[in-house]
């Protein structure tokens, strides 16, 4: 799953106003380090996954998480991090999106 900040579809930064045209809330943006690391148990058939790659067995299991605790799975352990990052810290090509971001709301 792609996720594009300037989408107005995906993007919860932006708002549809009265005129149904896509806008930019002003909300403050900045870029976050996340860790997240998960142990739980999971009752699923056993083909389901056979031949993915590690993307798509990620969004398999990150799907199964989403739905929480139910009688076919529960949660052993889990750590949440987050933390906000200086721009610098950030990559070139993050950078550079977080410029174009603030450049499209900026507009």
């Amino acid at each position: 799953m792609n996720y594009d900040p300037l989408d107005c579809s995906q993007n919860s930064l932006n708002r549809l106003d009265a005129s149904n045209t896509c806008q930019p809330s002003q909300t403050e943006i900045s870029v976050y380090e996340c860790e997240l690391t998960l142990r739980f148990r999971l009752i699923e058939e056993r083909a389901a996954f056979h031949d993915l790659d590690e993307d798509e067995l990620l969004e398999k299991l990150l799907e199964a998480v989403t739905c929480g605790n139910d009688d076919y799975m529960e949660i052993g352990q889990k750590q949440i991090r987050v933390s906000e990052l200086s721009e610098v810290q950030a990559s070139p090509k993050m950078r550079r999106q977080l410029i174009r971001l603030r450049n499209f709301m900026g507009s």
